[in-house]
């Protein structure tokens, strides 16, 4: 899997590219859309600050309701100067309910290559922010926060550093309902061990949590072992743990667990289990309209071969 398309969608709205300065075209209502501010990854005539003030001077920003950030320069640039930005702007957008920064396809940057910076910042710069999501971890630094209203949080890295992961555990997000981990593979920098994950697995670090993936992970059957007992799961509407490394060991692991009879959606889609265990997967849980995606992957040839198992995003 390879990020091929930007966002055409985000927080319910369609994603509309705010022009560059050369181009004259029709703006929607500011509270219609999510704006993607983004300039050429290579060789551009503006900074991706500059084409944010531009944006601020031109479109109501009191009404902006949803910003997704694509490209911010060249490969090696971090996101500091887009941090830094939005924080001072933080006044001038008082409705901004939602916030994605990385839009970035492969053609730009690949997503293990792409390089973040702290983020942490945004949350205190926008208290009332309500989904917020990030891709890559190169120079990622995530630490403790406190915020009373997000609800969605998702972290899309080939390789997610422990730090991050224990930064994320250890905040205080009462409202969060969705949580959304890449966790990645240690090719490309993921240092998580299952110990890290235990904050998310026990059911009381986020009160309000009903969605929970943990995926894109070289560990996966480790994970589906954790998570078999884990007793946040009682609570889930969709257990997500698809993208990984998942096999047999994995998804025996949840057949023999606690019930997932309760959920909406197990996704585990892009696996390395065998037709067997997919069999009898489907077969426990279709009598109580448990949504399985578990796909006939071709992938499942290799369940035997644990080196030819890899993630759908490393690098």
């Amino acid at each position: 899997m390879a990020f091929s398309e930007h966002f055409e969608e985000f927080h319910g709205l369609p994603v509309f590219e705010f022009p560059d300065a050369e181009t004259t075209v029709e703006l929607p209502a500011p509270a219609t859309v999510a704006w993607r501010l983004a300039i050429e990854p290579w060789d551009s005539k503006h900074t991706w600050p500059e084409t944010f003030e531009r944006f601020l001077a031109t479109v109501e920003s009191a009404q902006v309701r949803a910003i997704v950030v694509g490209a911010w320069g060249e490969s090696d640039e971090d996101s500091a100067p887009v941090v830094a930005a939005l924080v001072e702007a933080a006044d001038r957008l008082p409705a901004l309910r939602a916030l994605f920064v990385g839009d970035i396809t492969y053609d730009e940057n690949e997503c293990s290559w792409i390089h973040q910076s702290d983020l942490t910042p945004l949350f205190g710069a926008f208290p009332d922010l309500e989904e917020f999501g990030f891709r890559g971890g190169e120079q990622m630094e995530f630490t403790a926060v406190e915020h009373t209203a997000l609800r969605s949080l998702s972290v899309q890295t080939g390789g997610l550093d422990a730090e991050v992961v224990r930064g994320i555990a250890a905040s205080r997000l009462p409202a969060l309902e969705r949580l959304d981990l890449w966790l990645g593979t240690s090719q490309y920098g993921a240092t998580a061990e299952i110990a890290d994950l235990e904050p998310f697995l026990s059911g009381t670090t986020f009160p309000a949590l009903r969605h929970l993936g943990l995926r894109n992970s070289d560990m996966q059957d480790q994970i589906a072992v954790a998570v078999s007992s884990a007793p946040v799961v009682a609570r889930l509407t969709t257990l997500d743990l698809s993208m990984g490394t998942l096999g047999d060991e994995g998804a025996a692991a949840l057949l023999e667990g606690q019930p997932l009879t309760h959920l909406k959606t197990l996704d585990l889609h892009h696996h390395f289990v065998s037709s067997t265990l997919r069999e009898r997967l489907t077969a426990a849980l279709r009598p109580y309209d448990v949504e399985v995606i578990l796909t006939d992957d071709e992938e499942a040839e290799f369940d035997d071969d644990r080196e030819w198992r890899y993630v759908a995003v490393g690098e």
